[in-house]
């Protein structure tokens, strides 16, 4: 998974250091954004495999980054996993609005999150339901 690239949006210093860590020991590259601008700028730049995207982040939050992924053909094999502490229902009913491919609810164990992100790596994007399209 060398050639892998794995993009961490999240403005708590501490979540990125832990998810960053566990994350590379899959062997991936693994970028960090605080912000939604830096993560819109790295999107832009490197296009990873699979983006971890925070919803609450300064300047641009996650579902703006999320809807902004969806809307450009050229980001649409990025693979995006919400994280968040709004809630579970919230975000069961936001994430795929904005076109999340997966969400975790913070806390969360981190062994869960490494085998998700290990799967989008492994299979790319799912592909869309056509039930789910209008």
């Amino acid at each position: 998974m060398s050639e892998k690239t794995v993009l961490i949006a999240d403005d708590d210093a501490e979540m990125r250091f832990i998810v960053k860590r566990s994350v590379a020991k899959l062997g991936c590259r693994v970028l960090e954004a605080r912000d939604g601008e830096e993560a819109l700028e790295l999107l832009l730049l490197e296009k990873p495999d699979v983006l971890v995207l925070d919803v609450m982040m300064p300047k641009l939050n996650g579902w703006e980054i999320c809807r902004y992924v969806r809307e450009k053909e050229e980001l649409s094999k990025v693979a995006v996993l919400m994280l968040t502490a709004i809630g579970p229902a919230v975000n069961e009913m936001t994430s795929p609005l904005y076109g999340a491919d997966d969400y975790m609810d913070k806390p969360f164990l981190i062994e869960d999150l490494v085998e998700r992100v290990r799967d989008m790596l492994e299979n790319g994007r799912p592909e869309p339901d056509p039930d789910d399209e209008e």
